[in-house]
């Protein structure tokens, strides 16, 4: 029989939770009688949204009513990682949490206590409130949270001075577009629109990607750079753009800082130089220089890969100088686009409430979680980024990441989270590659579930999120687990007793230019609310620049305190450049279409539309000289791990490359080992980032033998030391 849908439903407002500039604002159908969610989409009054869903969100339900949902508290039952858990009640829950954590402050200290999130909500309220309050009062380890964008960040700051950029419905007006590093069919969706309003006017599109991803595919020239060598082709451009005599003397004049010192470091970089290093012809550096500089407006749209190796930083700093360079800036869709996170101005402090922190605390990075959960203490040191205490942390508590599938190296992450001494506990929709190695398993409440404020970092509106359903099971939203949890060890401080909705209203109490007057408000009365800037904006028309000399600074002297270079330069990744001469391969883990970093990697439907199995992308030139053919089995290998998994070729990927569109579950993969068995806790060269996209790997095929290069998992140096699926799938 059909199903019969109720003769009155609601409508009710929220907002996309997940890692993606987008952020989209959604309607929930609610039959209230149920008390169920009926259907969901994108809100056809929002400006970027205009009513549109990925194709993973737009299933977004499906998660929140899946079968195999974590909705009540679990303990484990059987070994560490085997996934074994039997049901408790939330009471017998934070009786044994709060039993272990005294015990563990008791004989280590409370530093011996790591909380540890990432991404798996952007939300202010269920991602940075209440937990940061409740680890402040304890006076927990702290974690520096630099995996996805501190190096690019750090850069572009140098540089612009903050992430703001051009608004995205203004690339409409651009006639020449720059995606660099960038696939946004996969990852940025909402931005496409806008440009193919400007093609149809007569814009140019250039793609600059290892792979011939989505994008490219579309696009009207594709570039296919070597991984990690994007700040030399940005060097020779303005070789080009200053020895032709294309630059914007009246802008660069009036508002930027160094130029003179620019022009002697750039005349060092010609178009063979920067062709050898980024394997493109001098020809096309020059005729991508020329462009770039001569059809204006140009607009340029860089991601997060780009920064994802050794010299990541380096490489935003250096880009982000091309738009002052040519006088893009002064033109409605000129410019560039990293980040918009730098114009919401939301009071981060009343939220997080740092100063309920009774004393610092050790800091650890993220980038390099392997070595803070090691039992070594040469390993741990290595992780600090502030701090002298180098003990061992006793207690792991885990919220909105799955590092066990999303952490670098991650042979030295499941190492630690195996340790019988470490106490965990894990906040979460399903059983996932961390839970499985959880002592306790928290129920999360999915984003219909709570309530929750958004900012954004692709686009310039704020977004609120309404709870449409009430929670299910027993799961509780993140703020209330960490009010109970402070509850349970007996800690009674107001600030760990507030609502949601203060907290909502928290945020917002600011003053500020761009914060809009009666921001809740109208917040409650619509659901989004765009900040208060002008359309077309145009942040750096005038100057204006967030440095400290108000310019776009060439010439940083703060990057020179900083201990960097004031001037830009192209710093080598830490491996894959030298990958070739060791008869190895770049690799690369790009976003998989279907899945949004290890979420939706557990539905049974994407799996299917991501082509029902992890597949290696290889270029015809590699497989053949490997004695590879496709849908062999191949086993991808390092220093620091394995996997096995089988291969597509294909010419939609650069020789010398090859990729695994990510991020597949462990439990999933044919041998249970991830794309991040692969990858470095090396750091990036700014802002302590993880080097994703800086590994080198050998191919060979299934039941041939490791090559001599092949060494120690456990940390041993090899060649490659510091010192030296389906098409469609593939994201970049």
């Amino acid at each position: 029989m059909p199903k019969v849908k109720p003769a009155h439903t609601q409508w009710v407002v929220g907002a996309c939770p997940h890692d993606c500039p987008d952020t989209c604002s959604w309607l929930v159908e609610v039959d209230p009688q149920q008390g169920k969610a009926l259907s969901m989409r994108g809100h056809p009054d929002h400006p970027i949204t205009q009513g549109a869903l990925c194709t993973k969100v737009s299933r977004y339900l499906e998660r929140t009513y899946h079968p195999e949902r974590v909705l009540y508290p679990l303990l484990r039952t059987g070994n560490k990682g085997e996934g074994r858990f039997e049901r408790i009640s939330w009471e017998k829950a934070l009786d044994i949490l709060a039993q272990k954590l005294g015990e563990v402050m008791e004989r280590h200290g409370s530093e011996a206590i790591l909380p540890y999130s990432y991404s798996g909500t952007l939300g202010l309220l269920q991602n940075e409130s209440m937990d940061r309050r409740f680890a402040h009062v304890l006076g927990t380890s702290r974690l520096g949270r630099t995996l996805c964008a501190a190096a690019g960040a750090a850069g572009y700051k140098y540089t612009i001075g903050a992430s703001v950029g051009l608004a995205p419905e203004d690339f409409a007006h651009a006639r020449f577009i720059l995606l660099w590093g960038t696939n946004p069919l996969t990852s940025h969706m909402h931005l496409w629109p806008f440009i193919q309003e400007a093609r149809k006017k007569g814009a140019y599109v250039v793609v600059i990607d290892p792979i011939r991803t989505r994008t490219a595919r579309q696009a009207d020239q594709w570039l296919p750079i070597r991984p990690g060598t994007d700040a030399a082709l940005a060097l020779a451009m303005m070789h080009v753009i200053i020895r032709e005599n294309l630059w914007d003397r009246e802008y660069v004049e009036a508002y930027t800082l160094g130029f003179t010192a620019l022009q002697e470091r750039v005349a060092q970089w010609t178009p063979e130089r920067a062709a050898h290093i980024t394997g493109l012809t001098p020809e096309d550096i020059v005729t991508l220089a020329r462009r770039y500089a001569q059809e204006q407006p140009a607009a340029i749209r860089i991601n997060y890969g780009i920064q994802r190796h050794g010299g990541g930083g380096m490489a935003v700093r250096t880009i982000a100088m091309l738009p002052a360079l040519v006088g893009a800036w002064k033109h409605p869709g000129g410019g560039i686009l990293l980040s918009t996170s730098g114009a919401f101005p939301i009071n981060t402090h009343a939220l997080r409430r740092p100063d309920l922190l009774p004393h610092p605390t050790r800091k650890f990075n993220a980038t390099r979680l392997g070595d803070a959960l090691s039992p070594n203490p040469v390993q741990r040191r290595r992780a600090l980024m502030e701090g002298e205490n180098d003990g061992p942390v006793h207690a792991f508590i885990v919220y909105n990441g799955n590092p066990a599938a999303t952490a670098p190296d991650q042979n030295a992450v499941l190492r630690g989270l195996a340790r019988e001494d470490l106490f965990t506990v894990v906040l979460e929709h399903f059983v996932t590659d961390t839970a499985r190695y959880a002592d306790l398993i928290l129920p999360a409440t999915t984003q219909v579930e709570h309530w929750d404020l958004h900012t954004s970092y692709g686009h310039y509106y704020l977004a609120l999120n309404r709870p449409a359903i009430p929670p299910r099971g027993e799961s509780l939203p993140n703020t209330e687990i960490f009010r109970r949890m402070a509850q349970a060890l007996g800690i009674h401080h107001p600030a760990l007793q507030e609502p949601d909705e203060v907290l909502i209203q928290q945020a917002l109490d600011v003053e500020h230019p761009w914060m809009p007057d009666r921001a809740f408000d109208r917040l409650m009365e619509r659901g989004f609310l765009r900040l208060n800037l002008p359309q077309p904006f145009l942040p750096f028309a005038q100057g204006g620049f967030f440095t400290p000399s108000g310019k776009c600074e060439f010439y940083s002297a703060q990057a020179q305190a900083d201990g960097f270079d004031p001037l830009p330069d192209f710093t080598p990744p830490h491996e894959v450049l030298r990958a070739e001469a060791d008869q190895a391969l770049a690799f690369l883990s790009p976003s998989a279409h279907y899945f949004l970093n290890s979420n939706y990697a557990n539905s049974p439907r994407m799996q299917r539309r991501e082509g029902g199995e992890p597949r290696l992308f290889l270029h015809p030139e590699e497989a053949r000289a490997r004695g590879i053919v496709d849908d062999q089995w191949v086993i991808v290998y390092n220093k620091r791990g394995s996997l096995r998994v089988r291969v597509h070729v294909t010419e939609e990927i650069r020789p010398g490359v090859c990729a695994l569109p990510s991020i597949w579950w462990n439990v999933h993969m044919p041998d249970g080992h991830g794309v991040n068995a692969l990858t470095t806790q090396e750091e990036t060269d700014m802002g302590g980032g993880a080097a994703y996209y800086d590994a080198a790997v050998w191919v060979k095929p299934e039941g041939g033998a490791h090559g001599a290069e092949m060494v120690d998992t456990e940390g041993g140096s090899g060649t490659l030391g510091r010192s030296s699926g389906h098409p469609e799938g593939l994201g970049g």
